[in-house]
């Protein structure tokens, strides 16, 4: 195993493990001693990484506060505060979200439809671009303060970046700032549509969000409104079963296979981060 001090490869694994089971080594090039996950994303954790990776996963996918979750994990012999939940889900939700959108680059369809949502942060409603591809598979997702022309071509710059292919068409509300930003930052190719009817796919999709964050009861500032919003866009897009509006879904006992094929592949992905 490579020395994370100093990038020696004349390492010796040692007999003694960590107190979580981790397995231990000494450098011979420095002389320092470290573990398996010194250096990584999860150094410093007092708890095993699957354990704190599946708090945060189900902290965005399931509608569980923050002491729900504590309680949950001290029945299986893990005790911890909320607090501790927070921490992790600061920590640990953008790396989720940025292997879960790595997962998705260059896989986007043709059609866009594009729209923005109400999301409540400190009492004050913000605005969430959101957009999906004809299959209703996600495209991207910002949180933005303002609805304005720069949060517009700032959005579909972000959605391009992801897609890595202009569309054909894109598909949004009334809005004024859509006209502009689309040619701008599309080109002046991209057939745009303006009809709210066309647009109904999305304003239907914008319920999953909506129905995870109404117990909350809102975000508490702006910084964990993005972060959270963001997560869970990308993980209900990894989870989703059907990759075409016109598919039909699986049998419940195969969708639960899946599911849990996809999970034990997610968490193998981010314990090797």
């Amino acid at each position: 195993m490579t020395c994370p001090h100093c990038a020696a490869t004349t390492t010796t694994e040692l007999t003694k493990r960590t107190q979580l089971g981790y397995r231990a080594f000494r450098c011979a090039a420095c002389q320092r001693q470290f573990n398996e996950r010194t250096g990584t994303s999860f150094n410093y954790l007092e708890f095993p990484t699957d354990i704190v990776l599946l708090v945060v996963l189900w902290r965005i996918r399931y509608k569980l506060s923050l002491r729900d979750l504590a309680e949950m994990f001290l029945e299986r012999g893990f005790e911890f505060t909320h607090e501790a939940v927070r921490e992790w889900e600061v920590r640990f939700a953008p790396l989720v979200a940025d292997k879960l959108r790595a997962k998705r680059k260059g896989q986007a369809g043709r059609s866009w439809h594009v729209d923005e949502t109400y999301i409540k942060v400190a009492g004050v409603w913000k605005y969430l671009y959101r957009a999906i591809d004809r299959d209703g598979d996600l495209i991207d997702s910002m949180l933005s303060e303002h609805r304005d022309m720069d949060t517009a071509k700032r959005f579909f710059k972000a959605a391009l970046d992801i897609a890595e292919e202009v569309p054909e068409r894109v598909t949004t509300d009334g809005h004024d700032s859509y006209p502009r930003a689309i040619r701008e930052t599309l080109g002046e190719e991209v057939t745009h549509r303006c009809n709210p009817y066309l647009n109904n796919r999305i304003e239907q999709d914008h319920r999953g969000i909506k129905q995870r964050y109404y117990p909350m009861r809102g975000f508490g500032n702006f910084d964990a409104a993005a972060r959270f919003c963001r997560a869970f866009d990308e993980q209900r897009h990894y989870f989703r079963m059907r990759t075409s509006m016109r598919q039909r879904m699986p049998p419940l006992a195969e969708q639960r296979r899946e599911f849990c094929a996809r999970q034990t592949a997610l968490m193998g992905e981010l314990m090797a981060a």
